[in-house]
């Protein structure tokens, strides 16, 4: 039987990641990564994250020998910090068993060394930090960043980053599109085909754009600015949003998040989002930056699509410095 036959005769999907959490993921900073000018600080943050997901959840910390000595961690050597990248991307079938996917990560696009972050996943599975089917993909690129879902059939990507160079060259997007489908057992996959942030190294993962939320709805990155040098990339993303359909047939749920004000780092343009929460069991941690009007207008917004959770302001001007966010850093696992 293959993959694709399989899926459906198991009904594995990609869950929602509102869904029911067993644990979260956060791989550690430590001295030999990009982190170092500014170590002490990103792991006060580091802290801050790890002591609200422990609140509601198992807390899994992958750290290399040495750092993270006061923290219950899984000792493994590691690139960077980007756990929603290197991590599994796990399905859940109908009796609540998980499928371990284990995609390549390669620095996104071959940016940056990913080696030893590639690694980490088969270490946690051997060891047996993580219980499921381990599957082997690592023949395809594929970052958790790079992909939401609504639970239901809906795969959400965006053109920019899985058709940029020295991912999957030489497949073609339909190529692509089937892969996906095949793999995290979809029925279709909906591409964003704009929307960029000045500073984003990833070519555009949609969870620095577009969140897919309970009761289809979208929350967003926007832009009202039209001096902003993102301004017609996310007007245009915006246009297509209101074009998206529901397997029903139904428009989607539009809540357009606020665009923080520039935030600069050695005259270079930080990719700063509000679209980059985590969603936790009764909670969302949502990045904020020093803004207090349009923080809380960020958190008031992602409030409207998650009523009954928690919102927790987690500041991530540290984490900014090095273009990523909250969700960047963590890799939710689905309960059994």
């Amino acid at each position: 039987m293959n993959i694709e036959a399989e899926n459906r005769a198991r009904k594995w999907r990609l869950p929602a990641e509102w869904e029911p959490q067993w644990g979260v993921q956060l791989t550690w900073p430590h001295a030999h990564t990009d982190w170092a000018p500014i170590l002490n600080d990103i792991i006060e943050t580091y802290h801050q994250m790890a002591r609200e997901i422990a609140k509601r959840e198992r807390l899994i910390v992958v750290a290399p020998e040495g750092a993270a000595k006061d923290m219950l961690r899984f000792v493994c050597d590691t690139d960077d910090t980007w756990a929603r990248d290197h991590g599994f991307i796990t399905l859940t079938d109908d009796k609540g068993h998980h499928r371990l996917l284990d995609y390549r990560f390669n620095g996104w696009g071959e940016k940056f060394p990913a080696d030893n972050d590639n690694a980490i996943n088969r270490k946690m599975y051997e060891a047996g930090i993580v219980e499921g089917e381990y599957q082997d993909c690592l023949d395809f690129v594929l970052e958790g960043g790079s992909i939401e879902s609504d639970g239901k059939g809906t795969i959400f990507t965006t053109t920019g980053c899985l058709m940029a160079p020295h991912r999957n060259q030489p497949l073609k997007k339909s190529e692509i599109e089937q892969r996906l489908m095949q793999d995290l057992g979809a029925q279709r996959v909906i591409w964003i085909d704009h929307g960029h942030l000045t500073g984003d190294d990833t070519d555009g993962h949609i969870d620095t754009l577009v969140r897919i939320c309970p009761n289809d709805t979208l929350v967003y990155v926007g832009c009202d600015d039209p001096e902003d040098e993102q301004y017609t990339e996310l007007q245009l993303m915006e246009e297509q949003l209101k074009t998206l359909r529901t397997l029903e047939g139904k428009p989607y749920r539009l809540l357009k998040l606020p665009m923080p004000h520039p935030i600069y780092e050695d005259g270079e343009r930080l990719p700063a989002t509000y679209a980059n929460f985590l969603i936790l069991n009764g909670a969302v941690l949502c990045p904020t930056y020093g803004q207090p009007e349009l923080d809380a207008e960020a958190l008031r917004i992602i409030g409207e699509a998650f009523p009954e959770r928690e919102m927790v302001a987690i500041d991530s001007r540290v984490i900014i410095q090095q273009h990523g966010s909250i969700h960047c850093c963590t890799m939710q696992f689905p309960k059994e």
